[in-house]
Order: structure tokens, then sequence, then C-alpha cells
């Protein structure tokens, strides 16, 4: 049986420098590792991310477990058997902010709505809970998020001690561990007590404010996302800078952002639907100025200061005027469009144009028999396209044109 490592960070999380010794050099995932005999670096574990940091100057790559050993991979290969190992003190605290604070968290969903913590993951920016939550108001959410901030505002002791497996019965713990053998309880003084081999805290304060961002559901759970601590802070920064942004432009106070945005938004969407009326009333004077000017039955034209609206409104407007076939090209500034269509009348399926000239301009398109749309990338080749396009209808109707 293989010597385990010791685990320095589970007594003293606030260490952040240490010498040990190599037990073994090894190659993991194609990088150089060590084995030491004691270690202050946290492992991926438990939804927690490792510790970053260095050993003997050399960057710590990833910290992982195996069994009862930690591998920590390295940059580059280490020749000495004795190191000094530094933690990235920034991220080990942010760490322990996000981690306490998702036992209070936990904590304070299961006090107030009875509900389990599924699953939990710190993230690089945000973590997450999944809760067996089939639904939960936004009243329950804050009431929750208060509670959990309560706990922080009371500065909790928060310890850490060992349980050996036959008395857990004596600490009620949140969720049965996982483990066996000796077990490791994470204590909130008075509130929550876990079975958890992470790195906290050691008072409540430390965790500073906890915040509830978003929810959303899957599984027929709810996964909530949240920060504590500096991520709180830097997020209120923000948001606050923009709120401070707006009320500059929009010249209102910041409680009335959301009802000048409303009115801006139900403003937008009356002109849009003004400017719609308009479009189409243009491209009915355009469809009667194109079809008196034309004396074909094939109608080709390439455009290039139109948007598609007005291009697909145009066609629609002379298919519906007399027996047309109307093959329009429109170049944008990123992608080109055909719109081809045909009245009612014309026995063709403009459908099978589409594989015809999808492929001259990398593009993809459908739609009905008398209206069939196509984007692509290749502006180049929208002449060819509709050349090819125009062939092929001459041949449908049996034109000499």
């Amino acid at each position: 049986m293989q010597e385990g490592t010791k685990r320095i960070y589970l007594e003293s999380p606030y260490k952040v420098e240490f010498e040990a010794q190599v037990v073994e050099k090894v190659i993991w995932e194609k990088k150089p590792a060590l084995i030491l005999d004691q270690t202050c670096f946290y492992p991926e574990s438990g939804g927690q991310p490792c510790d970053k940091g260095t050993i003997n100057e050399v960057e710590v790559l990833k910290v992982l477990e195996d069994e009862a050993r930690i591998i920590h991979l390295l940059a580059e290969d280490i020749s000495s058997d004795k190191i000094t190992g530094k933690i990235e003190w920034q991220t080990r605290f942010d760490h322990m902010q996000q981690h306490s604070g998702q036992h209070i968290l936990s904590q304070s969903f299961h006090e107030l709505l009875g509900a389990e913590t599924l699953s939990f993951h710190l993230g690089e920016a945000i973590s997450s809970l999944e809760m067996d939550i089939r639904k939960i108001s936004e009243e329950e959410v804050e009431n929750v998020e208060r509670r959990a901030n309560e706990i922080v505002f009371q500065d909790r002791e928060i310890k850490c001690y060992f349980i050996p497996e036959e008395k857990i019965g004596s600490v009620p713990l949140r969720r049965p561990p996982k483990k066996k053998g000796l077990i490791r309880v994470v204590e909130v003084s008075d509130f929550d007590f876990s079975a958890c081999g992470g790195t906290h805290v050691h008072r409540a304060g430390e965790i500073g404010l906890i915040k509830i961002l978003k929810l959303e559901r899957i599984r027929n759970n709810v996964r909530f996302e949240f920060i504590c601590g500096k991520r709180t802070l830097e997020d209120y920064l923000w948001k606050n800078r923009i709120l401070r942004e707006l009320s500059t432009r929009f010249t209102v106070n910041e409680g009335e952002i959301l009802n000048t945005v409303e009115k801006l938004s139900s403003d937008l969407k009356s002109q849009k639907r003004k400017g719609k009326k308009m479009q189409e009333k243009i491209a009915q004077y355009e469809a009667q100025e194109i079809i008196q000017e034309t004396k074909e039955k094939i109608i080709k034209e390439l455009f290039v200061d139109k948007t598609p609206e007005e291009v697909r409104f145009l066609v629609l407007n002379i298919i519906r005027k007399g027996d047309f076939v109307v093959l329009f090209g429109l170049k944008g500034e990123e992608r080109g469009h055909l719109i081809l269509g045909c009245s009612e009348n014309i026995n063709i399926d403009m459908r099978e144009i589409v594989p015809l000239v999808s492929p001259l301009i990398k593009g993809k398109g459908g739609g009905r028999s008398s209206l069939v749309e196509i984007a692509g990338e290749e502006i180049a080749n929208l002449e060819q396209a509709l050349e090819r396009a125009f062939e092929f209808i001459k041949k449908k109707m049996g034109l000499d044109l």
C-alpha cells in the first residue's frame, strides 16, 4: 500500500509556504510531476479547483489526487529532492471564501426551504449550486440570501475537525458522508455541519457578501449561480459603473433607469412597426415601377443599397401583381443574399434552385415553392449565382430570352 501525502492545508489553510521531501518523480499527463511527503497544495476535489503556485520557483500546472497521494504537475522538471512550495494566496483565499460561502448558502436553503444540495462547482469567476427544488419564488431566493448573509455578519466561527466513522452520528451532518473511516467535519458554529475536505476560512466574516446572481432550471432541479467576497465587490463595481453611465446618458436617477429603458423599448417597437409599414409602401411603388419598365417574365437584378427585408418586400409585391419570376440578389457587407420568387400561376418550384446556386456563394437557404432565400459568405459569386438561377428558370419556362 502506497504511503499517502500529508495534507498541510487541512490543518493550516492560511499557510502559503512549506518545505517538503520529494518521495517520487513521475510523468503524469505527459508532464513532469512530483509526489511529496507533505504539501500545502490543495488538489482538484469536491467541486473545488486546485491551488496555484510554484515549487522551487517552477510553476505548478495542476494538482491531482491519486488515492492517498497528491500529484503535482510541473511546467518543467526539478532536479532537487528537497523543495520549497509557495501557494498563490489570492487564489487560495478566493477559494476559501467561495467554499465556506457555499456551506452557509446550502444550509440556508436547507433551513428555510428544506432543500438538499445535489452538486457544487467552484468556478473561476462564478460558482454554482444545484438544489433539489422544483420551483422557487424571487422572495424565497431573497430570504435565503438574507439568511446566509446574516450568518456572515454575525462572524460565526468556522472550525474543522476529524471524527471517527462510528461516532459520526453524534454530529448533525447536513448530508451523509461519502467517505469511510476518519471523517473531516466543517462546522459553522451552531448553524451547519458538513463532511468536507476543502479549504475554509476561520470566521464567517472573512467570506464577505454572498450574492446569488441567477438561477436556471436543470434536470427538474434548480441551479443557482453565486459569488462571495472579493468577487462580489468586483461584480458590484462594474454593475454600479454601468448604472452611473446609464443614469448620466438618460439624465435620470438610477432608480428611474428601468422605466426609462422600458419606455425607449416601447418607442423603438412602435417605430419599427411604422418603419415596416413604410417599407411595404415603398416596395409597392418600386414593384409597380419595375413592372411598368419591364417587358420580360423573368426579372433579375443585383442590389447593394437595400436590406434583405426590403428586397423580400419587393419580391413579394412583384409576384403578387402578375405572372413573374423574380431573381434578386443583395450584396451585404459580410454576406450575400439571394431572394427568389415566382407568381402562383407559374408552375415552378423555386426550392429546386437552392442546391444549384448555394455552393457558388457558400450559402444555405430554403423556403416554400414560391419564395426561397439563400445567404452565403462568397459575395463575389452573387452575379454568377443569379445567372445560373436565370438559366434554370429559362429552361423550365421554355423561354429563349
